[in-house]
């Protein structure tokens, strides 16, 4: 995870990166997988605790879910309307095939199928509706680096947007 301090000595020389008296490293970066790991593990404990809190407005406002976004085109503000839990199961992978157009597709034996719960914040104004996904909320509040590192499934600014016609 990247830090802000340099690693000079305060007299313009380089210390390098493991500058304990010892040589042991005095902090830590979390690899991209482990961070990828930790947001999911946020993300089922918010869901967790969002679907069993008795006023979710107020757990809402403890986790710090803002009520109303900015619209990055500069519109008016969007306000907070609906929360959405989704459930999937992965049933199968697919991959590029070699030398083919087509996917290779592997379906799971019944014991590896996975569900996977996630939740979006949906914002809405006049003009457009914004779903905010869950772990882009935990992944920027927590300042993860580049998402929670899923190929292909999460950028810490992805948001669906829906322009109303």
């Amino acid at each position: 995870m990247p830090h802000d301090h340099g690693h000079g000595d305060g007299n313009g020389g380089a210390h390098g990166h493991n500058h304990g008296s010892s040589g042991h490293h005095l902090h830590s970066h979390m690899a991209e997988d482990d961070a990828g790991e930790a947001i999911r593990a946020l993300a089922a404990q918010f869901i967790e605790g969002f679907v069993s809190a008795t006023d979710k407005a107020a757990f809402l406002r403890l986790a710090g879910v803002p009520l109303e976004i900015a619209d990055p085109d500069g519109g008016p503000a969007l306000k907070l309307v609906d929360i959405a839990l989704t459930t999937e199961w992965q049933v199968g992978t697919a991959s590029p095939a070699f030398g083919s157009r087509e996917l290779a597709w592997m379906p799971f034996p019944g014991d590896l199928v996975r569900e996977r719960t996630n939740m979006a914040f949906v914002y809405v104004s006049l003009q457009k509706k914004i779903a905010r996904d869950l772990r882009d909320f935990l992944a920027a509040v927590h300042a993860v680096p580049g998402g929670i590192g899923e190929a292909a499934s999460v950028d810490v600014n992805r948001a669906q947007v829906f322009t109303r016609c």
